[in-house]
């Protein structure tokens, strides 16, 4: 029995040093990022790299809302991530459900349809998206950065497997007792999915958050840019201060770090159920 056991606890061993080597990996950016935000002193591209801030203070932090509008930014972008999510919500769990549990002539075609799009890069819809929102009179606007991003494959279809998890005898009792498929849908429906929502939600949440490229090439209002697209003016035309320029970068990670971090919970429970 020793025998046997010595190979898996060898193996357990492993996976967990794999772990730590991958958390390390990943965490180092975040970390050096904020050492660099914090020291005052030193070389910070000094090797090897410093993993402890020297003469540690806020002094750059400081300077962050000192040289940029951050509350202003910070405005902006939870205006435009809240409406992104509630609309992505709202659209792709009504365009998901009748496809996991509705019979309708078509339903594999724009199932069809819509895992083609996942074939497409992002960039490629930039000049169709950027064409359209032209033709609506939306630049400028928190509209036009919001409209191409409420809708997407992939919370379609994650929402879509999320309902066909929902067991069918549940759906067929709410017909017999006469509910209709708006009240099956919403008061059935939507609340047992609810961990896959707050999934799609949170992913959607960093997502829009983070997301730089579309937001520059609509809006042209510095004082309406969201976070991810005004903090680089920190990066002064003649010199900038790279603490200053990490610090910026802290400020923008946090709240989603935070988000994330409450809503871990549900978004743990929402993963696993897709990967069922």
């Amino acid at each position: 029995m020793r025998t046997s056991s010595t190979p898996s606890g060898l193996a357990l061993a492993g996976h967990y040093l794999l772990l730590c080597a991958l958390a390390l990996l990943c965490v180092f950016p975040f970390w050096w990022t904020l050492v660099t935000a914090l020291s005052t002193e030193g070389n910070i591209f000094a090797y090897p790299p410093t993993f402890w801030p020297r003469a540690p203070s806020l002094e750059n932090f400081a300077e962050v809302f000192r040289s940029i509008p951050m509350l202003s930014f910070y405005k902006n972008s939870l205006l435009i991530a809240v409406c992104t999510v509630f609309w992505k919500l709202l659209l792709c769990s009504m365009a998901a459900y009748p496809l996991a549990r509705l019979r309708f002539r078509g339903r594999k075609l724009v199932l069809g349809l819509i895992l083609a799009t996942l074939v497409l890069p992002s960039e490629v819809n930039f000049l169709v998206n950027f064409i359209t929102v032209t033709e609506l009179s939306l630049v400028d606007s928190y509209t036009g950065v919001v409209l191409p991003n409420v809708v997407t494959a992939v919370a379609i279809l994650l929402l879509k497997q999320a309902f066909e998890e929902v067991p069918q005898d549940l759906v067929d009792a709410a017909r017999v007792d006469g509910a209709s498929e708006w009240t099956i849908f919403s008061k059935i429906m939507l609340p047992l999915i609810a961990p896959w929502l707050a999934t799609v939600g949170v992913l959607t949440a960093v997502e829009s958050w983070n997301e730089y490229i579309w937001p520059s090439i609509v809006m042209s209002k510095p004082d309406e840019f969201p976070l991810s697209v005004g903090v680089l003016y920190l990066r002064g035309t003649f010199g900038s201060s790279t603490r200053v320029v990490a610090a910026g970068t802290i400020l923008t990670i946090l709240p989603t770090l935070a988000a994330f971090l409450f809503t871990q919970r549900f978004f743990m429970r929402g993963m696993d159920g897709a990967v069922k």
